[in-house]
């Protein structure tokens, strides 16, 4: 099994996928997905440029004009954003798992009724 402590390849941002395996073979151009997605040229190139992210009102977006499922693209992104989280980060390696306090006969508890 492999875990993501173990992952080589680094996890690709949606917008170089949208760029590699959706518009360089389909041909599109920015402003071809721009008008197909009813947004703005910017709001395109700040995703395929790694700048923005996909939030859910693009996923639905990108889901219907690629024929594709709004789950893909969001689960793209969280991908990506946890592995930027584990790089850039470090903090949250030293925090330690919470653990129960085991309750026994000499501490008090609170009456039953």
């Amino acid at each position: 099994m492999i875990t993501s402590a173990h992952r080589t390849r680094k996890t690709s941002h949606p917008g170089g996928i949208i760029r590699r395996l959706y518009m360089a073979p389909l041909g599109l151009k920015v402003i071809d997905l721009a008008n197909g997605l009813q947004v703005s040229r910017k709001t395109v190139s700040k995703i395929l440029n790694e700048r923005g992210s996909i939030e859910p009102y693009m996923a639905l977006r990108l889901a219907q004009f690629f024929n594709t499922t709004p789950e893909l693209w969001i689960n793209l992104q969280q991908n990506h954003s946890l592995a930027i989280a584990r790089e850039t980060d470090p903090c949250w390696r030293h925090i330690h798992p919470f653990t129960p306090r085991i309750e026994t006969e000499s501490t008090p508890s609170a009456p039953r009724e």
